[in-house]
């Protein structure tokens, strides 16, 4: 028995230091690019230093003092929650439609996939600049069409009470497609098997969808959702292409705040606290979505 015993402990050794080997580049490469930068930024927000020179003057609590008290700070952060929202609005109700009419038609709708698929393959710089010219004021498609009609030219993202929404349907035109084919995958879990009894027992595809497909994709739903808000409150790059952050500051974001405060204005001080500011908040908010869903359930 003894034997026995001994021989297991080994094993159990052996089997945990494999782990560890096996591990251990993963664990390298996240503190590396994940959790040092993290550290660093939290560091570098106690500082005055313009992200060139090697001197840093630590002063204290007065980058997050600032950032408390910044009106484009919280406009920005304002405009992000917008985006959040709305996001939630158009993206998850469309996605999950798409998905569904998909599912329905099986391998007769490929056509379908590749062509609704098509946005998402295409980078978030490239989109920005495609619309950015396709708005234009003067060539843009929808000054071209409203002209054709007899109409005038329309400034849609130069207009301050547009722009932020002219911005939130380029992002769901080229996002909806990811959360069409994350629903798509969730459908295809479902088991073929409770359609066809559902069938038997007299239910429609409508019965079908609504009291059963529906429930099942909760988890999915749930998971679609913290994505949606977690990405939304980063934005970056296409906003910043299409717009700048303008006219005005109309579709600033925390991201597009941070990077002009960053590398325009070379306050790399402050810079990281937006930064920080931004990680903590989108955690919390994350954090909070995450326990209203769950409350009521252990999915």
């Amino acid at each position: 028995m003894g034997g026995n015993r001994s021989l297991a402990k080994r094993r159990k050794r052996s089997v945990a230091i494999c782990s560890f080997v096996f591990l251990l580049p993963v664990l390298i490469l996240l503190f590396t690019f994940l959790l040092y930068p993290i550290i660093q930024t939290f560091i570098n927000s106690f500082t005055k230093w313009n992200g060139i020179s090697a001197d840093k003057v630590y002063n204290g609590l007065f980058n997050w003092n600032k950032l408390i008290h910044d009106t484009d700070f919280w406009r920005a952060f304002l405009n992000n929650v917008k985006i959040m929202v709305l996001s939630l609005v158009i993206q998850m109700p469309i996605g999950i439609l798409l998905a569904t009419f998909l599912d329905a038609g099986g391998r007769k709708f490929n056509f379908f996939k590749v062509i609704w698929f098509l946005p998402l393959l295409m980078s978030s710089v490239a989109v920005g600049y495609l619309f950015h010219y396709a708005l234009a004021t003067n060539n843009g498609i929808i000054t071209a069409i409203s002209q054709l009609l007899g109409g005038g030219k329309i400034d849609l993202l130069g207009n301050q009470k547009t722009a932020l929404y002219a911005v939130i349907g380029v992002i769901c035109w080229q996002f909806i497609p990811f959360y069409m084919v994350y629903y798509m995958a969730g459908y295809s879990s479902i088991s073929e098997d409770i359609y066809e009894a559902a069938i038997v027992d007299g239910a429609t595809r409508g019965q079908y969808v609504r009291k059963i497909a529906l429930p099942l994709l909760v988890p999915t739903i749930k998971s679609a959702i913290v994505m949606s808000v977690t990405g939304s409150l980063k934005y970056f790059d296409l906003v910043y292409v299409m717009t700048g952050g303008g006219p005005g500051t109309s579709t600033e974001l925390m991201a597009t705040y941070m990077y002009k405060t960053s590398f325009v204005t070379y306050n790399m001080g402050y810079g990281s606290a937006i930064a920080a500011g931004m990680f903590i908040l989108i955690t919390i908010i994350a954090a909070l979505i995450m326990r209203v869903m769950n409350q009521g359930g252990d999915d």
